[in-house]
C-alpha cells in the first residue's frame, strides 16, 4: 500500500483556523504534498435541554425520553456536521486561491489526539493553531491542545500564530541532542526550506563538544546546498532564542519539544510551553 505523504492542518471554527489554513497550503506547496483539512467534532457534546427529567418515571415514560433524547441528538450531530462542511469548503477555496490543487477534507467525531496518532502514518507535516476555539473568549496564550498532540504524535508539528507571512528566515534551536539533530536532517532533506537560509543557535555554555556539534550541523546543511549561519550564545534559551529571533528577523522557528514527562513539565514548568510563549512566531516542534 502506497503512503500519502499529506499536510494535515488541524482546524476548529476559530479565526485562527485562515492561518492554519495559510500555513499549510505553503507548506503543501514547497513539499508537493497533498494538503488535507481536518475538522473534529467532539463526540461528546454535552445535551441540554429546558425539560425537567428529575424524579421517577415509568418503563414507557422512560422509552419516549431517551428516544426524544437520542432524536435531539442526532439532529444536534447533523447540524455540527452541516455547519463544519461550510467551513471546510471555504478553507478549501481560501487554500486554492493560494495555489494549491485538489485540497482535500474530512471531518471526524471524536478527540484531536487521538485522531491524528490515527492518521499520523499517511502524514509528513500537521499543522495546528497554537491556539484555538477555546481560547477565543479567553486570556489564554498557549491552546490546550498544544502540548497533548505534541507528545502523542512522532512527526513533525507546525504550530501557527497569528497572521501569515511567507518565512523567508529559518532558524533551528540545535542543543545537540538525537532530536535535533534529527531536525536538522529533516531540513537538510526536504524541500519545505529548500533555498532559504538557516540560522544555527545554540544557547549555554561554550565547550569542545558543543563546538563540535554545531559544526556538524551547519556542514551537514552546507553539504546539503544550503546557506547556513551557526552562532553559540551564552545565557537561557528561552531569552537567548528570543532576542535572536527579534534581532534576526526570523519568520519560523524549528525546534525540539516537551522531552520531559507530564509530571515533571507541572511541577516544575516546562521549557517548550515557555520558548512557545517567548517567540511569538510559527514553530515546528520535533519529538
Amino acid at each position: 500500500m502506497r503512503v500519502v505523504n499529506k499536510v494535515v492542518a488541524c482546524v476548529d471554527q476559530s479565526h485562527f483556523a485562515d492561518y492554519v489554513a495559510d500555513y499549510a497550503a505553503w507548506s503543501a506547496q514547497r513539499m508537493n504534498s497533498p494538503l488535507e483539512f481536518l475538522h473534529i467534532i467532539d463526540r461528546h457534546t454535552e445535551i441540554s435541554t429546558s425539560n425537567d427529567h428529575s424524579g421517577a418515571i415509568g418503563v414507557d415514560a422512560q422509552e419516549t425520553l431517551l428516544a426524544e433524547l437520542s432524536s435531539k441528538d442526532e439532529s444536534r450531530s447533523k447540524a455540527a456536521r452541516e455547519q463544519g462542511r461550510i467551513f471546510l469548503n471555504r478553507l478549501r477555496e481560501r487554500a486554492m486561491e493560494a495555489g494549491v490543487e485538489f485540497p482535500d477534507m474530512r471531518q471526524r467525531h471524536g478527540t484531536l489526539e487521538e485522531t491524528l496518532v490515527e492518521q499520523e502514518k499517511g502524514v509528513r507535516l500537521f499543522v495546528l493553531g497554537r491556539r484555538g476555539e477555546s481560547a477565543e473568549m479567553t486570556q489564554r496564550d498557549l491552546g490546550r491542545n498544544v502540548e497533548r498532540v505534541a507528545r502523542a504524535l512522532h512527526k513533525p508539528l507546525l504550530t501557527v500564530t497569528e497572521g501569515f507571512k511567507e518565512p523567508r528566515r529559518v532558524m533551528i534551536a540545535f542543543d545537540g541532542s538525537i532530536v535535533t539533530q534529527r531536525g536538522v536532517k529533516m531540513v537538510a532533506e526536504s524541500q519545505l526550506f529548500r533555498g532559504l537560509p538557516i540560522h544555527l543557535l545554540m544557547s549555554g555554555k561554550d565547550s569542545k563538544e558543543a563546538s563540535k556539534q554545531l559544526q556538524w550541523a551547519k556542514i551537514t546543511l552546507e553539504t546539503a546546498g544550503f546557506e547556513a549561519h551557526a552562532a553559540l550564545i551564552p545565557g537561557d534559551a528561552e531569552r537567548v532564542i528570543a532576542k535572536s529571533v527579534q534581532e534576526q528577523n526570523i519568520d519560523m522557528l524549528i525546534m525540539g519539544a516537551y522531552a520531559h514527562s507530564p509530571l515533571r513539565s507541572l511541577l516544575f514548568g516546562s521549557k517548550t510551553a515557555d520558548l512557545l510563549r517567548s517567540a511569538t512566531i510559527p514553530t515546528m516542534l520535533l519529538r
